[in-house]
């Protein structure tokens, strides 16, 4: 008895292999884009333990923070400055690291650009980068308007400012911290505003008895900021330094 002898296993056709290297090919393009979108969207997003708009004067009083800050003056440590003059910046790690543990920590941005978003109005940010292309700061410092553009030579228009600076913070506890502790305290959003470079320049390490804001408006708002850095960090304050933010205080 004859049986049928069976057809030879079809080969598959050339190019079905390709085809398909070239579907999962742009299948992981598209989940890698979806992925840097959602990153992107996440660390654009404005700070939730900050915020550049101060208290309107007048409404501090409602606000739980001038009270608390009160108390918290009253524990901190009251010390002199060391004698040591031995600051330096590097004591403080790279600058605007995003190796820390703090908020927009380890988001792929470096820290000037996170502040840079969260302190910017009418802010435009350049597509899938970390970059404020353009926006307005309104100087909480000095009450004024500036415009920001990105570029070699426009991005200085906008300077940050360490609220309690580096210098402040090394004489008043810091040097006896571990490095990860001073990069942390240095890239700090708590301790960190957009301002403009002429503030800043005037500012430079002077703390609340030597420099206020020429802001009246916002310096219930600095003076509480820098008591909660202060307290946050253990840092102390100089007897001159407490006087000047009591006497901040007692207008708010």
């Amino acid at each position: 008895m004859a049986f049928p002898i069976p057809p030879p296993p079809r080969r598959p056709r050339r190019w079905v292999r390709p085809v398909l290297t070239v579907l999962a090919i742009v299948a992981l393009v598209v989940l890698a884009a979806v992925v840097l979108r959602i990153g992107r969207d996440n660390y654009a997003q404005p700070s939730t333990t900050w915020t550049a708009t101060p208290t309107p004067v007048g409404d501090h009083a409602s606000d739980p923070r001038f009270l608390a800050a009160r108390d918290q003056l009253a524990a901190l440590p009251v010390k002199g400055w060391d004698r040591a003059h031995d600051y330096q910046r590097h004591r403080f790690g790279p600058a605007w690291s995003d190796d820390v543990g703090v908020e927009f920590g380890r988001n792929g941005c470096n820290t000037r650009d996170d502040i840079l978003r969260r302190d910017l109005t009418d802010l435009v940010v350049r597509p899938n980068t970390c970059f404020a292309d353009r926006g307005v700061l309104r100087d909480p410092y000095t009450a004024t308007a500036i415009s920001f553009v990105r570029g070699p030579t426009t991005s200085k228009s906008v300077e940050i400012d360490h609220v309690v600076s580096l210098s402040d913070a090394w004489y008043k506890g810091a040097r006896n911290w571990d490095a990860q502790r001073r990069l942390e305290f240095a890239n700090d959003p708590r301790n960190l505003l957009a301002v403009s470079p002429k503030a800043n320049f005037d500012k430079a390490f002077r703390d609340a008895a030597g420099w206020l804001p020429s802001n009246e408006g916002f310096r219930c708002e600095f003076v509480v900021r820098q008591i909660d850095v202060k307290t946050s960090y253990g840092l102390w304050v100089s007897e001159n330094e407490k006087r000047a933010m009591v006497e901040v205080l007692r207008s708010c």
